[in-house]
Formats: structure tokens, sequence, C-alpha cells
């Protein structure tokens, strides 16, 4: 069996990564808890956790360039979008695993890579 509290803590620090907003921490944050824990769950939230990240850098980069093509028009409906839904679902993803730590969280509308 599992300790509880740190596959919370684990899985935590996996979604939560995004919230430093650098590519190192944001990427090598789940990367490191992958290659370290032998949890399945805390894998499992590891790896959604890469792929949510690697969609975020991926929509954002689609916003940027929509946003460069209508001279800031677009920017001004997705931009804002973009960051809500980013922090909404990484803050219910957060939520989701500290009530439930027994299963990992799936991230909706995102391409799985790894």
């Amino acid at each position: 069996m599992y300790d509880s509290d740190k596959r919370k803590l684990l899985s935590l620090l996996c979604h939560g990564a995004i919230f430093l907003s650098t590519l190192l921490f944001s990427i090598g944050v789940p990367i490191a808890v992958l290659l370290v824990s032998d949890d399945p769950v805390v894998k499992d939230n590891a790896k959604e956790a890469i792929n949510f990240h690697l969609n975020v850098w991926l929509y954002s980069s689609i916003i940027a360039v929509l946003t460069i093509i209508t001279f800031g028009l677009a920017g001004f409906v997705l931009i804002p979008l973009g960051y809500l839904l980013h922090w909404g679902l990484t803050i219910f993803a957060i939520l989701h695993v500290l009530q439930n730590p027994n299963l990992p969280y799936r991230y909706p509308f995102i391409f799985r890579l790894v």
C-alpha cells in the first residue's frame, strides 16, 4: 500500500508546478516525479501534468499567432479565456488530487503525448 500523504504531495507538485510558470519547473517537476516515484497513481498524475503543460504551451502559441494576425482583436477574447481555462483546470486538478488521492486526475480537452 502507498502512503496517502506522500501520494497527495507528489501529485500536487506535479499539477501545481505550472503555477511557477517557468519552463524548467513547470515541466521539470512532473518529469522528476515521474522518474523517481514508484507509485502508479503519482506516475499517472505526473504524465497527465506533463501533457497539460505541453498543451498549455501549444494553445498559448496558437493564441499568440491569432492575436498577431488579427492585430490584437483575437487576444481580447482568447487570452482571458486561455488564462481562465489554464488556471481553472489546474486548480480543479489540485482539488481533485487532495480529495481523491487514489484516483489520478484526467484533464479534459487535451492531447496526450506522454
